[in-house]
């Protein structure tokens, strides 16, 4: 027999000594699963959780309240990725779980974040809409929560997105202005300053479920990502997809704009997990 074959069955067999005399309390963490670690983990308000469900032969249903919760894997490990709210308090949270063979309930921690507030002084009719202009934006809203509501078949288990746009992320996820003393809600995506007319690309697999016209948000898209992953894309000034439509990673389906109620062209880019905004950074390349 060659020594070097001789060398690693030598080996080989040490090792497998070395793990039967290992105590079961003292055995090799389980090997990670084989998917791509995607979205990284933020426990705060406005960040991601991953638990782990361990193994099962079919996928668990796993919901936040009454909402249902996307759950990525395989029979070996299943994880559920849960979007925690920006409204979220510290402390404990927890999930339920049908299916598999561990608890029913999966708690949390959530730890608070402080995130950066701006003081701005502008006309007051951009903080206190025209009662025709409120009445628009309900309308908008109802339709909108139709779409956020919507909870697909799971389209890929690779959950690392690529950056819709190129350019300056110039807004940050979090982020509370307050117009004029009036505080309003926490910025729920990411801002990108782009050039008007810049392609937007879609960041993973999507089907296009809305396109629209709205008040705030100007020319609009939403992509369903299966299993209640969404992304969202505003400001646009051309929209070259259709309902319906499926987009594969990387394909262009709109261009920057500066629609709506905005200062200047940039892509607005929103990610919704189990129907709450979370922020869009954790799902891309550090």
């Amino acid at each position: 027999m060659p020594t070097s074959l001789l060398s690693r069955r030598t080996a080989l067999q040490a090792a497998l000594g070395a793990l039967a005399a290992t105590p079961a309390w003292a055995a090799p963490a389980k090997k990670a699963p084989a998917f791509d670690v995607w979205p990284n983990e933020s426990r705060v308000p406005g960040g991601i959780a991953r638990l782990s469900l361990g193994p099962a032969s079919q996928r668990p249903k796993v919901t936040a309240g009454e909402l249902p919760v996307l759950v990525v894997g395989d029979m070996i490990e299943w994880t559920a990725i849960v979007g925690i709210p920006l409204s979220a308090k510290p402390g404990t949270h927890r999930v339920q779980v049908e299916g598999g063979e561990g608890p029913k309930t999966r708690e949390y921690q959530v730890r608070d974040k402080r995130y950066a507030q701006q003081q701005l002084k502008v006309a007051p009719k951009t903080v206190d809409l025209a009662p025709e202009d409120l009445a628009r934006h309900e309308r908008e809203r109802a339709h909108q929560e139709k779409v956020m509501a919507l909870f697909t078949a799971q389209r890929s288990q690779e959950l690392r997105m690529r950056v819709p746009v190129p350019g300056r992320r110039s807004s940050s996820f979090g982020l509370r202005r307050v117009f004029n003393g009036q505080p309003r809600n926490p910025h729920s995506g990411m801002d990108i300053a782009a050039p008007t007319g810049t392609a937007v690309v879609a960041p993973l697999p999507g089907k296009v479920v809305d396109v629209g016209d709205y008040f705030f948000n100007g020319g609009t898209v939403w992509l369903d990502h299966g299993g209640g992953l969404l992304s969202m894309y505003c400001h646009l000034s051309r929209v070259d997809a259709r309902p319906g439509d499926v987009l594969a990673t990387g394909e262009a389906f709109a261009a920057v704009g500066a629609t709506g109620r905005v200062t200047g062209p940039h892509l607005h880019w929103g990610v919704m997990l189990n129907q709450t905004m979370v922020d869009p950074a954790l799902f891309l390349p550090a």
